[in-house]
């Protein structure tokens, strides 16, 4: 049958008007869009999509049922293997994962939109959820025979992605759960870390409120291996416990100047934003420096994310500096093309040397040097070189540092006999089981930093583990 080759296009708030809000970019699908891209999908039999999604969604069921106009029956499908669709159908790097395998583009055409169809899917489901899902009325919450298993308490560190997924799915699975957050609000990364103007904290507040209608008990500013250890959870009476903490510690490059007034980590930048809403001060009792001249240093997401919030604090000018090409940059592609549309300058093959400040001590200079690309490193990227004698400067008021985040070592320096990787990150092995019975871990404090739908992915492996740990204790005494 012959395919449409050119997948719809999702339309967007423009350039001029979106570097002066912090409301989301892309606008989303309408229904006549959604229905009408869901159209182009082959329903090709070997379900390459689904092997290419982490969390395994029954990618092609799901868009014949949109097709269908079948909403309900969608997002129930996806629901299935996905906890939070608001979230992973805007963040998710599609395109290198389930989309980089569609039949259509292996055929020349443009891969499916599978995390728009996504998205469409979960916004309608918020829209709808009131009247169309009650405590029971969805395969999505928990069935009647499940609930023998009401009493039996597991504990989830962390209420990122990862910790998130795990307790959807040991709810659902008719445990008890509880959710440690060491912050005051719930979400982890995804409302710390990642811009309203890419996640709005609403989509994200309307999917941990499911959680709670599922049984999820939640507990805010509780820091575990400060509050309580690990340890006393199991005292507690928790039958296991999973650890989704995330990578929280963010990692400098070591040059002068680094403690410099007006220097952040990009973590510390992005919660003020974020989390604390900088960008409302006064309203909002955090302040953070608004910087007229920007240099935001890394390639990742967090980078650009960095460089596209301080343009939207008002920067004149943001650069970005960054030690390989663009090539090699581990961004998703839309975001680095929608940071060059704002206005962002990339300084490519460039690396920052050393911060110079001024007699008030906030720093007014970044000098850097120029790179050029040798040999492979482990990660199969070419390794940067030095170019001698090719130092320049750049005048700045603020720079943020965006290179990686490790584990914090908190948790690690409370628990006795829990084993740790060289980097921080805790040991544990494809089902999330660690040194210590019971205790189980994933997400970014085990992998270091990585994508959204991967500590899902990791979330999910852990929950089912710790179902069969808790069959077999509780068989074998």
């Amino acid at each position: 049958m012959a395919v449409e080759k050119t997948a719809v296009p999702m339309r967007e708030q423009t350039v001029e008007k979106r570097i002066g809000n912090f409301n989301e970019v892309p606008l989303g699908y309408s229904e006549e869009e959604a229905v009408k891209e869901a159209g182009r999908c082959m329903q090709c039999v070997k379900k390459p999509c689904v092997e290419g999604c982490p969390v395994r969604i029954d990618i092609p069921v799901f868009i014949k049922a949109l097709k269908e106009k079948d909403f309900q029956k969608a997002i129930d499908i996806i629901h299935n293997n996905d906890s939070l669709p608001c979230v992973t159908g805007r963040v998710c790097p599609q395109e290198e994962q389930c989309q980089a395998v569609c039949l259509v583009k292996k055929m020349g055409g443009e891969p499916i939109s599978i995390g728009r169809l996504e998205r469409f899917l979960a916004d309608w489901d918020l829209a709808n959820r009131k009247v169309t899902v009650t405590k029971r009325d969805s395969h999505f919450f928990p069935a009647e025979e499940t609930l023998g298993k009401k009493g039996i308490k597991v504990a989830v560190v962390g209420s990122g992605p990862a910790g998130l997924t795990c307790a959807a799915e040991l709810a659902k699975n008719g445990y008890d759960v509880t959710v440690f957050e060491g912050y005051h609000k719930l979400g982890g990364v995804l409302v710390y870390g990642i811009p309203e103007f890419r996640l709005p904290k609403a989509i994200v507040q309307s999917e941990i409120e499911l959680l709670e209608e599922l049984g999820v008990t939640f507990v805010t500013n509780a820091l575990i291996g400060r509050a309580l250890t690990i340890d006393e959870l199991f005292k507690e009476g928790f039958e296991a416990v999973f650890v989704g903490a995330g990578a929280g510690l963010p990692n400098f490059m070591g040059i002068p100047g680094e403690n410099l007034n007006g220097v952040y980590s990009a973590n510390e930048f992005l919660t003020r934003v974020n989390l604390m809403k900088a960008y409302q001060f006064p309203e909002c009792d955090t302040p953070v420096k608004k910087g007229s001249s920007v240099a935001v240093v890394g390639g990742g997401n967090v980078a650009m994310d960095s460089a596209r919030t301080a343009l939207r604090l008002g920067a004149k000018q943001v650069y970005l500096i960054y030690r390989r090409s663009e090539k090699e940059m581990p961004a998703r592609e839309e975001e680095v093309v929608r940071a060059r549309e704002e206005g962002i300058d990339f300084r490519l093959l460039t690396n920052p040397v050393r911060y110079i400040g001024g007699a008030n001590g906030f720093v007014k200079q970044v000098e850097c040097i120029k790179m050029e690309l040798g040999e492979p490193d482990a990660s199969g990227r070419r390794s940067p070189v030095p170019v001698k004698g090719s130092e320049f400067t750049i005048d700045i008021d603020e720079a943020v540092v965006a290179i990686g985040n490790t584990p914090n070592p908190i948790i690690p320096r409370t628990t006795p006999g829990l084993k740790i990787k060289k980097r921080g990150e805790i040991e544990a092995d494809d089902d999330g089981k660690t040194s210590i019975p019971g205790v189980f871990a994933g997400g970014d404090i085990v992998t270091g930093a990585a994508t959204v739908i991967t500590a899902m992915g990791a979330g999910r492996k852990a929950a089912a583990a710790i179902d069969t740990y808790i069959r077999d204790k509780r068989e074998n005494k």
